[in-house]
């Protein structure tokens, strides 16, 4: 086995948002991971942006604004592209069947997927939210071929035991469980036995003026 090196002084994620429904997770992500001081390299695929048109009111330039570092899906001599690049793994939030696809088997037509490979064949978490039901053979073969891997497959379904009185607080729990996956406490994920906590004072996802600029 290689000997790790050592990580960053500021830990780093790589993130990316695909074209599945849910665009408000990668967003929400981005957000909870600057709260945390970790150090983000976004990359979001051009089905993305569709997705991000019909369901949100943001725009690209809000979502940048979110992250560390923003890399175009098709700029392939990017720093996430290769294995040398060090960082605690990668989440793609969502994940789309297409997406899941091409990890899964390998393929890297895009930025996205290629840092995907990297961050496999680096022996690093992957986290892949994958949205869509119900689901094919073919889907499901493709999330055993990356769970088989080392890849985690964590579609966001809903915990209900938390209780959730809005969609944001669904989105913060799932985001929060992903977060555990690296070690990270978003202080977002209601924990089976605990007592209820008051609620965040956030829970509105839209784009506020501070973050924007």
């Amino acid at each position: 086995m290689n000997a790790r090196l050592p990580l960053p002084a500021r830990p780093r994620i790589v993130v990316g948002i695909s074209g599945a429904s849910g665009f408000v997770y990668g967003v929400r992500l981005l957000e909870l991971l600057r709260e945390l001081d970790v150090e983000t390299h976004l990359v979001v695929t051009r089905s993305a942006l569709l997705t991000m048109a019909h369901e949100t009111d943001y725009k690209m330039s809000d979502v940048v604004a979110l992250a560390s570092y923003h890399h175009r899906s098709d700029d392939m001599a990017a720093g996430i592209a290769s294995g040398s690049f060090r960082a605690l793994g990668m989440i793609v939030a969502p994940c789309s069947m297409k997406t899941l696809a091409e990890v899964a088997n390998g393929t890297s037509s895009t930025l996205l997927t290629r840092a995907a490979d990297v961050t496999l064949k680096e022996r690093r978490p992957l986290v892949l939210l994958a949205r869509e039901t119900p689901l094919t053979l073919v889907h499901l073969r493709n999330m055993q071929a990356v769970t088989e891997m080392g890849g985690i497959i964590a579609p966001p379904v809903p915990a209900f035991y938390a209780r959730p009185e809005t969609l944001s607080e669904m989105v913060d729990h799932t985001l929060g469980r992903v977060l555990d996956l690296f070690g990270l406490d978003a202080g977002t994920a209601l924990r089976w036995g605990e007592a209820a906590r008051a609620p965040r004072a956030r829970v509105d996802h839209s784009p506020t003026e501070k973050e924007i600029v």
